[in-house]
């Protein structure tokens, strides 16, 4: 790909931040973006300064929801280069996002090489602070600017990263979720297992209402018997059993395939527990956790990497989780994973691309 690296105007360069990160709410100076036409393919790559795009008030994004994203990170390094975690699932995940949402996909290589590029531009913003990481954006919208129910012909793809910290505010301590009994999020045969708007869109009301009553997320029931578990609201869901199973519900079509959540599958055997794909009864859940049979239960994605369950609420009931600690499973993979995110141990399976810093 011939990206056209535009400069900068000096005088409006933002400075990275040395620790106060938040999460999802500072950006860097440069972003990457391209289009396509039928006519000319993908065409216009640039890496130039972050600035707003302006849109016809008929594209198609705004009324017919036709767009996708991703979220990947950048980690520092102790020789200060920068990893960056399993990105080829992130651009393979992309393009069946695309093709789910009738969208044109960019090639995978030019993807990870603008990425690349855009990251070694701006690598003053991959954090040094301990815990804290360069968050990567990369979306595309329909931009036909046309009114009428149909696949736009027209595409812009783009990158946007900043710096970020813990994506909950307490870190690694354990999180109340709640569980809806009344709304669904998605649908086998949906679009609930490609990473679109739409899917957070319909999960917005009811983590409102959790909010209000106390809970950081919400866990989703399946939309076709209500009652078997799929996913939180912006991670997967594992399940530990006595200390030494790890289960998690199957990629059925309406949860979200994450590629932490396949990292702790692997990871997970590899440190030697047994790890399960299998459908989970809610109800059973719940009693086995009264019952102490299940010892922990944590979420898993790119944003939190592993986060810890304390308690689940239910249909006006709350089952506490390990005494509301966090539990040595979940401890024992958040390490091993942040661990090779970060580079402090061998990665044995070769899932980190490694950008060296000038």
């Amino acid at each position: 790909m011939d990206i056209k690296i535009l400069p900068l105007d000096e005088t409006k360069l933002k400075t990275p931040p040395t620790d106060d990160f938040g999460f999802g709410n500072k950006f860097s100076n440069r972003m990457f973006s391209q289009k396509y036409t039928p006519e000319l393919g993908w065409h216009d790559a640039t890496i130039g300064p972050y600035a707003p795009f302006v849109l016809d008030p008929a594209t198609a994004v705004f009324h017919y929801a036709q767009e996708i994203f991703e979220g990947t990170k950048a980690y520092r390094r102790p020789d200060g280069n920068i990893n960056l975690f399993r990105p080829w699932e992130n651009m393979k995940r992309f393009t069946n996002s695309a093709r789910r949402m009738a969208m044109a996909a960019p090639d995978e290589e030019e993807h990870l090489a603008a990425i690349i590029k855009l990251i070694e531009l701006e690598q003053a913003w991959v954090p040094t602070y301990p815990g804290a990481t360069l968050y990567i954006r990369p979306t595309m919208i329909a931009i036909d600017s046309t009114l009428g129910v149909h696949a736009s012909k027209s595409y812009l793809h783009y990158v946007i990263v900043g710096p970020v910290g813990p994506y909950f505010k307490g870190g690694f301590s354990p999180v109340p979720v709640y569980i809806s009994d009344k709304y669904r999020r998605a649908v086998r045969g949906g679009v609930g297992d490609a990473k679109t708007g739409g899917n957070y869109a319909a999960s917005l009301l009811v983590g409102e209402e959790a909010q209000a009553k106390g809970y950081s997320q919400v866990l989703w029931l399946d939309a076709i018997e209500g009652r078997y578990i799929e996913e939180v609201g912006a991670m997967n869901i594992c399940f530990v059993y006595e200390g030494a199973k790890i289960v998690t519900p199957p990629l059925t079509g309406s949860i979200l395939p994450g590629v932490t959540r396949k990292s702790v599958l692997e990871l997970g055997c590899d440190l030697g527990y047994e790890v399960a794909e299998e459908m989970i009864d809610v109800h059973e859940m719940l009693a086995d956790i009264q019952s102490g049979k299940v010892t922990e239960v944590f979420g898993c994605g790119t944003a939190a990497v592993i986060a810890p369950v304390g308690k689940f609420g239910f249909q006006d009931k709350e089952y506490v989780i390990n005494g509301y600690q966090s539990g040595p499973v979940s401890k024992h993979l958040f390490d091993e994973l942040t661990g090779i995110q970060y580079g402090r141990v061998p990665d044995r399976f070769g899932w980190t691309l490694t950008i060296e810093v000038n």
